[in-house]
Formats: structure tokens, sequence, C-alpha cells
């Protein structure tokens, strides 16, 4: 156990220069780190991420609603079997979007006039949805209903959009290190750290951004005017007394955009926007059929402008006026760049962390560290002299190598992470005293001190091994059946194990074994 080959002392000695590299940005201005990054992405430039409860910030759930997004569905697929039966010439009446949520079902219902489009509208009304179930009765009334694995898929995916939309919607506001992740089979959990105006981001998440271009109906826009079928009333933006009748046959999709940007018009906020190749296509076709009439923009169910079509409009870009602020028009170019939600969100639960309150915590995190170090470092020193004093070192080291892990990993440090921290600085000299008292019992048992050295760290692994692996359990453990803060004390409970393992088993015993082959001591100081 007191030999060495070279090439653990160069592991070793790469291992400490690393942590000594990696976890000095942390202690460097913002101006260092930034040059470095710049210079090359290979100098180290990363540092610790401080969580929600260090820095302040948002946290909030959110809840997609479920039974929207199945509806929707729901009727997307009534109108394509209304335009499947129309191709193929299959009388039908009375069909409409089933949505009992109490029940759970959600389908199709519609009736034959003949049944001997029986076959032919079985074999459509199948080809709807894969996991969906159609019933059609001697009477030809039909039932067609989603099972339990097509309910599950759509709301999975409804959850998944959502997410990646919230996620778009964020970065695009440019916050840093947000924590975005999915809660239960219907929730969103969102942490913004230093976040100073979260009122903001909320009415940014909840907005369903959903942006259609409808057709005028003037006719039914006229005041007092009967609203027929296949139209729908929206209010103006900005003025929700005005209303507008639209055809409810939606002509083009927003999803169709690919870009969207603030900008003036003859001093008046608007909003730029571009479609891919197809939405321009689409929007040339349909701005060239219908020149003279009116279109509408509706954005989560209020008209924000319907200019008059004078001439087709084939370029693939346009501008969208309307009552807007300058804010506004910053808000809503983002949320058309980010896409429509699949279902509406709402708030479950809201908290924010004050910046003073976090600061208040990183300060007593700071002071329970320093604190709990010193007495650490004095105890081994007083009891153990030089030896100590080796311990000490490899224990500074250590704490400089979990730093450069959790900077490597970008992990975000909570104060339940502080928490793990220091837990670790007291059990990463648990080794070395296993150690060090093996040793005294060896000279006490009349060893030579390179005998007693060799024979305490042998016979004292065992013990340390047993101790750490029970140790590194308990921290999966929490880490898999934990969530948030718990998650965080494992993370660096179970980085501090490993790094401590390295300080305690080889860079202590290198420290050791140097002294004794320069010195030679008849005696040891321990």
């Amino acid at each position: 156990m007191i030999h060495f080959e070279s090439w653990k002392i160069w592991t070793i000695l790469m291992i400490s220069l690393w942590g000594l590299l990696y976890a000095a940005p942390n202690l460097s201005p913002q101006e260092w780190r930034d040059r470095a990054g710049d210079i090359s992405g290979i100098l180290p430039h990363k540092t610790i991420s401080l969580g929600l409860d260090l820095q302040g910030g948002a946290h909030l759930l959110l809840q997609a609603d479920m039974d929207y997004a199945v509806t929707a569905r729901v009727e997307d697929l009534e109108q394509a079997l209304r335009r499947s039966f129309a191709r193929e010439r299959i009388g039908h009446a009375a069909m409409r979007a089933l949505a009992n949520p109490a029940a759970g079902e959600y389908g199709v219902a519609y009736r034959l006039r003949n049944m001997d489009d029986r076959d032919r509208a079985y074999r459509l009304t199948r080809n709807l949805h894969e996991g969906i179930d159609v019933r059609i009765s001697p009477d030809g009334t039909a039932r067609a209903t989603l099972n339990a694995q097509a309910l599950t898929e759509i709301k999975t995916r409804t959850l998944n959009q959502s997410i990646e939309i919230v996620r778009r919607r964020i970065d695009e506001t440019g916050t840093r290190e947000p924590v975005i992740q999915r809660q239960g089979h219907d929730r969103i959990l969102v942490q913004l750290p230093g976040v100073d105006n979260p009122e903001r981001i909320k009415e940014l998440l909840v907005r369903t951004a959903s942006m259609t271009l409808h057709l005028v109906d003037e006719e039914a826009s006229q005041p007092g005017a009967r609203i027929p079928p296949g139209t729908v009333v929206y209010p103006q933006l900005g003025n929700p007394d005005a209303t507008l009748a639209v055809l409810r046959r939606v002509a083009l999709h927003g999803e169709r955009l690919i870009d969207a940007q603030p900008s003036f018009d003859e001093g008046t906020p608007i909003v730029q926007f571009r479609f891919d190749q197809t939405g321009a296509r689409e929007f040339c076709t349909i701005t060239r059929e219908n020149v003279g009439r009116r279109f509408a923009w509706v954005l989560d169910g209020e008209i924000v402008t319907a200019p008059v079509i004078n001439t087709a409009i084939c370029g693939g870009s346009g501008i969208i006026t309307g009552r807007f602020t300058i804010q506004e028009t910053v808000d809503t170019s983002l949320l058309m760049r980010a896409g429509a939600l699949p279902a509406p969100l709402i708030f479950v639960e809201e908290r924010t962390v004050g910046p003073s309150l976090g600061a208040d915590s990183v300060e007593a995190g700071k002071i329970a560290s320093i604190m709990g170090l010193s007495f650490v470092l004095i105890f081994m020193v007083l009891v153990y002299g030089l030896f100590g004093i080796f311990a000490s070192v490899a224990l500074l080291i250590n704490i400089m190598l979990i730093f450069a892990v959790l900077s490597t990993l970008q992990a975000t440090l909570t104060l339940p992470g502080i928490a793990g921290i220091v837990l670790t600085i007291g059990m990463a000299v648990d080794a070395n005293v296993l150690i060090f008292e093996r040793i005294r019992e060896e000279l006490r048992n009349g060893r030579s001190v390179i005998s007693a050295v060799d024979t305490g760290y042998g016979q004292a692994m065992s013990s340390i091994i047993d101790a750490q692996v029970t140790t590194l359990i308990a921290a999966l453990l929490l880490f898999s059946f934990g969530t948030g803060p718990i998650k965080g004390f494992a993370v660096t409970l179970w980085i501090g194990i490993m790094t401590s393992m390295f300080s305690a088993i080889w860079l202590t015993r290198l420290m050791v074994v140097t002294w004794l082959k320069q010195r030679k001591p008849k005696v040891l100081p321990i």
C-alpha cells in the first residue's frame, strides 16, 4: 500500500489540477469568465448555477387542459370525416363531435341515410385515427369513440408539445438556466431563477397564442343579423364591445408562420410575419380568390385586425396592425415565433422567492460551510498533527473537486445542495480517521513505521468501502424517488462521496508515502 506507480502519481496530480482549474471560475469575475469563453471553448469558464432558493425567482406549476385538447382533436376528426363523406358522396345526418369528459367518451356520432354505404362509411371512419372503435347499428346510427390508448397518446403528445412551446417562449425572453420538467400526466413544473419580472413570464405562458386566419361573413356582421351555422362571432382586440362574424372554417393556420418580429409603420407598432413555403402558397391562393373581401386575424379568440384584400399577396410575408402597444408587439411576435399551445395552461401553484431572501440563504450557507470546514480542520490538526494537516489539504482539494464537477455538469446548487456539501465535509475525513486510528493501533502493537502505515491502509480499506457504498446507495435512492430539493441534496452527496474516496484513499496516502520516503522517520507524529 505504500508503493505508488508513476502513472498513479500523475493521475492524482492531473485530477487535482483539473479540479483547481475548473473550480476557479466560481471565484473569478464575470468579465474574466466571458473572456475565457470567447477565447476558447476549452478554457474553463462554466460556473455553478444558483437555484431558485439562492438567487430568487419564480416557481410555477402549470396544468394543461386535457379535456380541451381531446375535444379539439375530435372536432378536427369530425371535420375530416365530413370532408371524406362529401368526397365519397356518402349521405349522412346529425353528425356531431362527442365530448363527454365525465364518462371519458370522445369521438364522432352520425346517422347514415343509406345502409348500402355502411362498409365505406366504416372504412373511412376507422381510418380517421389509430385506436378508434366504430359501431354502426342496423338503423344506421354510428358512434366512433377513441379508446383508452388513443386518449393517452393524445394527452401525452399534448403535454410534450406544451413543454416544448413553454421552453421556446422562456428561451425567447433570455432567461438563464430555466428548469422545465414534466410532472405527472398533465402538469409542467417551471422554475425561473433570477427572473425580475415573473408577471410578464406568466402572461406569456398562459396565452394559447392560437393564430388563425378567417374570412369575414359580412352579412352576419351586420347589427341584429342572424348568425348562420358555420359562422362564429369574435370580439375585437382592445374593444370587446365591437364584434365581427367570421367563417368558422380556418382559412390558414398560424403554424405556417416561420418568423414574426415587432416593427413600426409610420410610427405605429406593428407585427411583421413570414410564412413557410406551403403557407405562402396557401396565403397567395386565399388572397387571390377573395380580392375585395375582408379577412380576420384571430389571436386567442380575439380579432387583431380585419383588413380588406386589395390584391393577391404572394410574397409570403405581411404585417399585422391593430391597437398594439410596443410591448404587445414584442410579446405577440414572441408568441407567434414560439408557436401555439395545443391546450390552455392554468396555474396550479405559484411561489416567488425575492432576491434578498436568496442572498440571505447564500450568506447563511457560506457561514455554515466555513464554520463546518474550520472545525473539521482544527480537529484533525489537533488530534492527528502532521497527518491531520495532510488530511486537511486533501479535504480542501476534495471541496475544490466537488465544485469543479458541479461546474462542469452545469448543476444547479440549492440550499439542500449546500447541506449535502456541508455533510460531505464531515464525511470526507471519516476515511482518514479510520486509517489513522488503525495506524495508531498497529504502532501500539509494536509494528515499525512502514509496516504500521502499510497495514493501516490495508486493514481499514474494507470498512471505508462498506461505509461509502452504503451511503452511495442511500444517495441513489434519494435521487431516484425524491423530487426537486431532495434530488439536489442527493447529487451533491453522491459527488462528495466519490471525491472524498479519491482524496482519502489516493491523495492523502500519496502525501503520507512521499513524506515517509523523504524523511524516513523512526516515530510517526500521529
